[in-house]
C-alpha cells in the first residue's frame, strides 16, 4: 500500500506547529496575533511548496521513501479567470477593512468610546479619610525590589537556586497595603534541579512599615511564566482557553496567603475591533495549576487587579477627550481634558484603586481634578480639585533639598486635614529613600520635608495651619503616638539603607527603633539609661526629651 505525502504539507505542519507552541496566539479572528500567525502559516506553505514543486510526491512503501521525477520547470499559466478571481478578492478585502473602520473608529462612535468608563462626580473628603502615618505606603516598586532581593539574600540555599520575580503587585491583604512577588529559577539548571519541588517561597512586604517576609508554602508553585513546557504559565492557560485574548497577568494571594495568578482576557464591544475591555479572567491555582473562568462581576473580592492601569488611562483619555464628540477633540478642543503623564494606586474599601490627575489638553503644568477607577469592578470617581499636577508638586519637594540633589517618587494621595496633598518619598542616587514629603494639592508652595515621615508630616500641618486650614482633626490623627518612660535594658545598632538605626530593648521586652536623626545622643545611650520618648504603633521612636 503507497502513502502519498506532500512535502510543503509536512512542512507547514511542522514548522505551524512548533510556531503556535512558542507564540501562543488566540485563536480568534478579531485577535491581530492570530493573523500574523496566519500569515506565518501560508508564508511557510508557500515559500515550501515554492522550493519543492519541482519534486512530485515522497512515495513511502513497504518503509522505503522513494522521490518520483522532476515537475515541469515552466511558470503557471496565467489566465484571464486567474486575474478576475484576484480582483474579487481584493474588492472583497477592501469592502470588508472599510465596514470594520465604520463600526469600530472613535470618528464613528465617539460617544461609545467615551461611555467605556462611567465617572461619577464625589467629594474628596467624604471618600478618603484622613490617614494615619503608621497607614501611609511608603515602597514604591522599586523599594520593594530592593527590600525582596535583600530578604532572599538572607537564606544562602535560596539565593544560589531561585531570584525574586519583578511582578510585585501591589494588594489588600487583610486591610493592609501589601506588595508580592513570587520566587522563580535562577535559570533552566536550577530549574532542572528543583522542578519536582517547585517554587516554595513568594516575598510579601507591607507597603507601610517596610516589613518583608518570605512566605513559605506547604507544597511548591509549579505553575509560573518561569516554568517551561507544559508547565509554562500562558501555555497552561492557553491549551485550555484556545480561543481568549488575554490582556495581563498579575500575581495575588487569597485571605488565607495562597498564591494564584489572575490572568484576564478581554473583547471588542464598539464594532468589530473597537472599544477594547475586559471580559473577565481566568484564575490559576499556582501551586495545582487548576484554573476557573470568572465573568468581571462574578470575580472574588479578594482578587485586587482587573483591569491594567495602561487600558484604564487610554478608556479615561477617551472620556476626557469625547465630551463633545470626535472632531471637537481633533480641532475646538472645548472642554477636552486629558490625563497626566502618570498614576499610582491607593488602598480604599479594601479594593486598590487607580489614580491620575486630570489637566487641560494645553500644557499648562496644573490640574482640575482627579479620578480613581477601582481596579476590580471599574467603579470610577472623579474630584473636582484645582491645583499642581504630580510632576510639579515632585519638582516642589525636590527643590527643598535641592542641595542634596535628591529625586522625587511618583506622588501618593492622601487626606491631611480635608486637604487633598500628595506623599513623596524622596531617594538619593543610589536609590535608597533619604526624606520625605508633604504637598499641598491646591498650593505646591505649601511643603514639609523630613527625613522623618513625622517630621515632614508635623512641618506640614504647621503650615497649613499657618494658612487658615483647621488641623485639629490632622493633629490626632496622624500623631497615632504616646509618651513613655523607657528603660533601657540593650541596645545595638545597625546601618540599614545608609542609615544608623538604634535597636532598644525596654524592660517591658519590647523591642523599640530610633534614627539617628531623632537624637544625636543616641550614640551615648547605654544600658540603664531612662528615656522620656514619643513612639507610634509600630515602637518606632518619634522623639526623646
Amino acid at each position: 500500500m503507497f502513502k502519498r505525502i506532500s512535502i510543503s504539507t509536512i512542512i507547514t505542519l511542522v514548522l505551524s506547529g512548533l510556531g503556535y507552541y512558542i507564540t501562543l496566539p488566540a485563536i480568534n479572528i478579531k485577535s491581530k496575533d492570530f493573523w500574523v500567525f496566519l500569515f506565518f502559516v501560508t508564508a511557510v506553505f508557500f515559500i515550501s511548496f515554492f522550493f519543492t514543486k519541482l519534486i512530485k510526491n515522497i512515495n513511502i512503501t513497504n518503509g522505503k521513501i522513494e522521490i518520483e521525477g522532476m515537475k515541469n520547470k515552466g511558470a503557471m499559466p496565467k489566465t484571464k479567470k486567474g486575474k478576475v478571481i484576484f480582483g474579487v478578492i481584493a474588492l472583497v478585502v477592501v469592502l470588508v477593512a472599510g465596514a470594520i473602520f465604520v463600526t469600530s473608529s472613535p470618528i464613528f462612535n465617539a460617544s461609545k468610546y467615551r461611555n467605556l468608563l462611567k465617572v461619577e462626580e464625589r467629594e474628596f473628603s467624604r471618600d478618603i479619610s484622613e490617614i494615619k502615618l503608621s497607614q501611609i505606603p511608603v515602597v514604591d516598586r522599586d523599594t520593594a525590589t530592593r527590600l525582596g532581593s535583600r530578604k532572599i539574600g538572607e537564606v544562602v540555599e535560596l539565593v544560589s537556586q531561585f531570584n525574586v520575580s519583578a511582578y510585585y503587585t501591589q494588594i489588600n491583604y487583610k486591610g493592609i497595603p501589601t506588595r508580592v512577588s513570587p520566587l522563580e529559577y535562577a535559570d533552566i539548571i536550577k530549574w532542572l534541579g528543583n522542578r519536582s519541588d517547585g517554587v516554595p517561597y513568594y516575598v510579601s512586604i507591607d507597603m507601610a512599615t517596610q516589613q518583608t517576609d518570605l512566605v513559605k508554602l506547604d507544597k511548591g508553585m509549579k505553575y509560573l511564566p518561569s516554568e517551561y513546557f507544559g508547565r509554562d504559565l500562558m501555555r497552561h492557560v492557553r491549551f485550555a482557553f484556545p480561543t481568549k485574548m488575554f490582556q495581563s497577568v498579575t500575581f495575588e494571594i487569597d485571605d488565607n496567603g495562597h498564591p494564584y495568578w489572575i490572568v484576564s482576557y478581554y473583547n471588542y464591544t464598539i464594532g468589530f475591533l473597537g472599544g477594547r475591555d475586559i471580559e473577565g479572567i481566568i484564575m490559576v491555582d499556582a501551586v495545582t495549576g487548576e484554573m476557573k473562568n470568572y465573568k468581571v462581576a462574578e470575580v472574588p473580592k479578594w482578587v485586587d487587579t482587573v483591569y491594567d492601569s495602561a487600558m484604564l488611562t487610554k478608556q479615561a483619555n477617551y472620556w476626557g477627550s469625547y465630551i463633545n464628540g470626535f472632531w471637537n477633540s481633533v480641532f475646538g478642543q472645548k472642554n477636552v481634558v486629558r490625563t497626566t503623564d502618570g498614576y499610582n494606586y491607593i488602598a480604599l474599601d479594601d479594593d486598590v484603586w487607580m489614580y491620575t490627575g486630570i489637566t487641560s489638553v494645553v500644557d499648562d503644568a496644573s490640574n482640575i481634578g482627579f479620578i480613581l477607577v477601582n481596579l476590580r469592578t471599574k467603579e470610577t470617581r472623579r474630584y473636582t480639585i484645582n491645583g499642581a499636577e504630580e510632576n510639579s508638586a515632585m519638582s516642589s519637594a525636590e527643590g527643598k533639598v535641592q542641595e542634596k540633589g535628591y529625586k522625587a517618587t511618583f506622588p501618593i494621595l492622601v487626606n491631611i486635614a480635608d486637604t487633598p496633598s500628595y506623599f513623596i518619598s524622596l531617594k538619593d542616587n543610589a536609590g535608597l529613600v533619604k526624606a520625605y514629603s508633604f504637598v499641598s494639592v491646591s498650593n505646591y508652595q505649601i511643603v514639609g520635608v523630613s527625613d522623618t515621615i513625622e517630621g515632614a508630616s508635623k512641618e506640614y500641618i504647621r503650615l497649613l495651619k499657618s494658612n487658615g486650614v483647621n488641623t485639629d482633626k490632622a493633629e490626632s490623627n496622624l500623631s497615632d503616638s504616646e509618651k513613655i518612660t523607657l528603660t533601657v535594658v540593650s541596645i545595638s545598632s545597625a546601618v540599614v539603607d545608609g542609615n544608623t538605626v538604634y535597636y532598644i530593648k525596654g524592660e517591658d521586652g519590647k523591642i523599640y527603633t530610633a534614627g539617628i536623626s531623632v537624637s544625636h545622643s543616641l550614640p551615648f545611650v547605654k544600658v540603664g539609661d531612662i528615656l522620656k520618648a514619643t513612639v507610634d504603633a509600630n515602637l518606632k521612636v518619634i522623639a526623646i526629651e
